[in-house]
């Protein structure tokens, strides 16, 4: 296939020479080198104390109780607080990173949520708790919607789907720290002192990505093309240079030309069917995440383990999430993105069902690894790697943000959802309804889910919409 190119005119009005490379050629041809490895640290140590932060909730939730700052209900509210604020954060996130670029954005967003949860720390009561929560929860919904789609942006077809996988390696090891860190503080230095450890750390990542370069797709698009080609000369001297060979030659990528798409188009055809995938994508993962794993450890509690106890054994259940990321980065880039999320959902039901009807806590604790796990690599293959590859450049950060915004929308619901349920059934009755989506994530992205592997991003879309 020829690569098809486009007039870009910059601010000043002066076109881009007509034979000029485009982005996505450039950077698609490029071997993996210290660049993509230096990218994926500045993108996931961000999302790494993201994810720190979202999941000591889970640990802090049955302290506050115990301590007699909050019920059931209270903790609750916390929960859905932090789903509305990750809700706002998503939705935002994806128009300002189109428009004002992918990296303001993240700067943005981290300098929000780590000053926010340092804040947090110093909380008089549960209602400031609650607030500062929601606060700190909107640059968390945005670090997660920019970092997956902008990784997808640098590295070349053939290996973007390992990449993501990299990045979720770092974030989910956030959920193995946050229990393993909260074992080990909340019940001798107490609750304040994670979100102290989340926001500091969320601050030092923020002052060293200050010198992480901005997206030439997004440039080239809105303009900037000089700036663009200043930036692809810069990571294709480093490549070189660190290689020792020529580069290899330009690779075929067909594009899209620039201001072709409105929002509105992700809500008709063509577009259309990307964003069904996208919004089942993530309301699956995040009803996952809010209505089963963050709640573990009360779930655990209520089955009479102390909060020491039910930390510790959610640890061990937790490691099936790093199992699950790393199967993922193996497998990922060896098969259709659309056949692995229906094989992974099929047997994260059957786990499911299996983790209910489990005898005792050993079996519990085996099957929840195994499921965790499944769940996992279900999240690799479609929530951070297909989902970002479904939209066009131009709408991707709009595209992946409003699937986002409908995941985080049912994560609000989420946690007032699974305490109406846990009153009628029981842990079983959870299971069963996450069993029920996962089921109709299957049979949606089986039908409708479209091929995705090893095609460059806008040449992509183009050639299976």
């Amino acid at each position: 296939m020829k690569s098809e190119t486009f007039q870009i005119v910059d601010g000043t009005g002066t076109p881009a020479p007509p034979d000029r490379p485009t982005a996505a050629q450039r950077l698609d041809r490029l071997p993996t080198a210290s660049f993509h490895r230096r990218m994926a640290m500045m993108i996931g140590l961000g999302l790494f104390f993201d994810g720190f932060d979202l999941y000591m909730a889970s640990g802090i939730m049955p302290a506050l109780a115990a301590s007699g700052w909050a019920d059931i209900h209270a903790n609750a509210l916390f929960a859905s607080a932090g789903a509305l604020g990750a809700l706002i954060g998503a939705f935002f996130a994806g128009w300002l990173g189109d428009r004002r670029g992918r990296k303001f954005t993240f700067q943005f967003n981290l300098g929000l949520f780590g000053s926010m949860s340092v804040a947090a720390a110093f909380a008089p009561n549960m209602e400031w708790l609650i607030a500062l929560r929601f606060l700190m929860s909107i640059g968390l919904g945005a670090e997660i919607v920019v970092g997956y789609a902008t990784i997808s942006e640098f590295v070349p077809p053939a290996t973007r789907g390992r990449w993501s996988a990299v990045l979720l390696f770092v974030a989910t090891a956030s959920l193995l720290a946050s229990n393993l860190v909260g074992y080990l503080v909340i019940p001798t230095f107490g609750w304040r002192w994670m979100f102290v450890i989340a926001g500091a750390g969320g601050l030092v990542v923020w002052a060293m990505r200050k010198s992480m370069p901005e997206s030439p797709r997004w440039l080239e698009l809105v303009g900037r093309w000089r700036e663009a080609d200043a930036i692809l000369d810069r990571i294709e001297a480093e490549v070189s240079t660190q290689t020792g060979k020529p580069l290899p030659p330009l690779a075929n990528a067909r594009v899209v030309a620039a201001s072709t798409f409105t929002t509105r188009d992700l809500f008709r055809a063509p577009i259309l069917r990307s964003t069904v995938i996208g919004v089942t994508l993530n309301v699956v993962a995040l009803s996952a995440l809010y209505g089963f794993i963050i709640w573990l450890p009360t779930f655990l509690v209520k089955q009479g383990l102390a909060v020491q106890a039910s930390l510790g054994h959610t640890a061990l259940i937790s490691t099936g999430s790093l199992a699950g990321v790393f199967l993922a980065g193996l497998l990922i880039d060896r098969w259709s993105r659309k056949h692995w999320i229906v094989l992974a959902s099929v047997i994260s039901a059957v786990l499911g069902y299996a983790y209910a009807n489990a005898g005792s806590l050993e079996a519990t604790t085996a099957v929840g690894i195994a499921l965790i796990a499944s769940l996992y690599l279900g999240t690799t293959m479609g929530w951070t790697t297909y989902v970002p590859e479904l939209f066009p450049t131009e709408l991707r950060l709009r595209g992946a943000g409003i699937s986002s915004v409908a995941g985080r929308a049912v994560a609000i619901v989420a946690p007032q959802a699974v305490a109406q349920l846990y009153a009628i059934n029981g842990v079983n009755a959870v299971v069963y309804s996450l069993i029920g989506l996962l089921v109709a994530q299957a049979v949606i992205v089986g039908l409708f889910g479209i091929q995705t592997n090893r095609r460059s991003l806008d040449m992509q879309f183009v050639g299976n919409h």
